[in-house]
């Protein structure tokens, strides 16, 4: 059940006005029951996934906490005379209990998920080597393996809490059936964000009551959500579909248009699915964690990817980078690069290394691919490179009197930001590997600027009319962005207007979505939907 279908509509009009009718103690049931309906509507097979994530999860959880120190201390009240060195061995050995869960549960999990997403990937590859550098014609078989809505997004969130409950950060869920809302919260399933326990399980067992603000409020993000999807982003897809789907035919500016016409798609795609996924929530009283802050304001790319997906970056960094780049290897490579290159470099080299290894699994996430490995890899060599060569850019800053702070070196930095970005784009959306190079190539090669005087932009699916009717939007919502940085809360400011302008732009909004949306059917769904 798409997003942008009346059936979704009509499901989260009367999700609704039984949410708030029903007994406030009884409502976290009802949000449980159409989130696994939700679910349904995308097959039943894919529901034994979620519910075997959902059920070695909590069962994972309340065995950790079992052997928790608690756990520990509890063995040690119940015996008599016992030594120090047997008080060591039983903390140890719930320790190391802990531990063999947290492992069982992230290699059954993350295992799963490997298994269904980059089996086939893996075979590919090891077939590939096995023939070229041996020569060995035997074919190693792939599979026809189901790849559940959603599963990357709830696999992370799971194992996000399994971590969390053995670091100690809060109890583990005593309910299985609150502990599954958590996993399963229909708005969020398909697409993120990937939410954390402590900020948002508690929410879904208060009690709610209708409330007729935060009810527009949410509408309000719906409906600007359902702008950004329908009236820009798809009608930008058409373009970038053209270019990218059709590389061996378009050179130069053509390409370079149809790369920025890729940015708004998923920019538009993302940041609306988010915004209903958003505006969704909050009609059921739920506030869930943002995923995108203006990123296209950034000024480095390790400033883009803290705006850019905020929940799957934060995850990373919890996660993956300050266990790795803090860990006893790291602190051991430290020192030794700080003997062997000096204090400057080996301070910096592991968190370089961190760098890199989180954008390989960025890259990786994305999908089975190696142009989506050379997208992350990409991403991880900037910012590791900044991070390197920050003494050279402060020293060279020093030499020819740069001033860092001026509105004009800010811009420049936001421009070249948004070019390093936009070139990522070429392996994100190029169809191989080969044709994201072959595409940089000719966007070089065949560079000209008559692309945009002699018609040949008009000839990339949209006419005149369909081009300018993109560029106004894409100009609103420019200038709600340029608001939103300056801390501006727009929906409230709207709603502090009298109310002929409050209401002409609600109308306006409304009426733009069937009015001027009605190019999505050529493009498809939400494209984070298939992670």
């Amino acid at each position: 059940m798409s997003f942008v279908s009346t059936g979704f509509l009509l499901f989260l009009l009367i999700g609704v006005i039984v949410y708030y009718f029903i007994p406030k103690k009884v409502q976290w049931i009802w949000l449980l029951f159409i989130s696994y309906f939700y679910y349904a509507t995308y097959g039943i097979k894919p529901m034994a996934f979620i519910a075997f994530t959902t059920i070695s999860t909590y069962i994972g959880g309340r065995l950790i906490e079992k052997y928790s120190n608690d756990g520990a201390n509890k063995i040690l009240k119940n015996k008599s005379n016992i030594t120090s060195e047997e008080k060591k061995k039983i903390k140890a050995n719930t320790k190391g209990n802990k531990r063999k869960v947290v492992f069982i549960m992230l290699l059954f999990n993350f295992g799963i998920l490997a298994v269904l997403k980059y089996f086939n990937f893996g075979v590919e590859n090891i077939n590939g080597i096995m023939h070229r550098l041996f020569g060995i014609q035997y074919t190693i078989a792939g599979m026809d393996l189901l790849l559940p809505l959603g599963i990357s997004f709830y696999t992370f969130q799971s194992m996000g809490y399994i971590i969390d409950i053995y670091q100690g950060k809060y109890e583990a869920d005593k309910n299985i059936f609150k502990f599954a809302l958590f996993v399963s919260f229909f708005p969020q399933i398909l697409q993120g964000p990937i939410g954390r326990y402590n900020r948002l399980a508690h929410q879904f067992y208060e009690k709610h009551y209708f409330n007729l603000t935060k009810i527009q409020q949410g509408l309000q993000l719906i409906c600007w959500g359902f702008f950004k999807k329908l009236v820009i982003a798809d009608r930008a897809g058409i373009i970038a579909n053209q270019v990218f789907d059709h590389d061996d035919k378009y050179a130069g500016v053509v390409v370079i248009v149809g790369v920025l016409a890729y940015c708004i798609q998923l920019y538009g795609d993302f940041a609306g699915g988010m915004d209903v996924v958003m505006g969704t929530a909050e009609l059921f009283d739920i506030k869930i964690d943002a995923n995108f802050r203006q990123p296209f304001f950034s000024h480095s790319i390790s400033e883009f990817w803290r705006r850019w997906h905020i929940t799957l970056g934060t995850w990373m960094k919890d996660y993956i980078f300050y266990p790795f780049s803090l860990s006893k290897g790291m602190n051991k490579f430290g020192k030794f690069s700080k003997k062997k290159f000096g204090n400057a470099i080996g301070r910096v080299l592991p968190i370089c290394l961190a760098d890199l290894l989180i954008f390989f699994i960025v890259g990786l996430w994305h999908g089975a691919s190696w142009k989506f490995i050379i997208y992350g890899l990409y991403n991880g060599f900037i910012i590791a490179f900044s991070g390197m060569f920050q003494p050279v850019y402060i020293k060279m800053f020093e030499i020819t009197h740069i001033n860092a702070k001026t509105r004009t070196w800010r811009l420049f930095q936001i421009f070249r930001t948004f070019v390093l970005i936009n070139i990522g784009w070429y392996f994100d959306r190029g169809n191989s590997l080969k044709d994201a190079v072959y595409m940089m190539y000719y966007s070089v090669k065949g560079f000209s600027f008559s692309a945009l005087t002699d018609g040949s932009l008009l000839k990339l699916g949209l006419d005149s009319l369909q081009i300018m009717i993109l560029i106004a939007a894409c100009v609103v919502w420019f200038i709600v962005s340029v608001l939103k940085e300056k801390n501006i809360e727009v929906r409230e400011a709207i709603a502090r207007r009298i109310l002929p302008i409050r209401w002409a732009i609600y109308i306006a909004l409304i009426i733009s979505i069937p009015l001027l949306g009605t190019v999505s059917a050529k493009v498809g769904g939400f494209i984070y939907a298939q992670f």
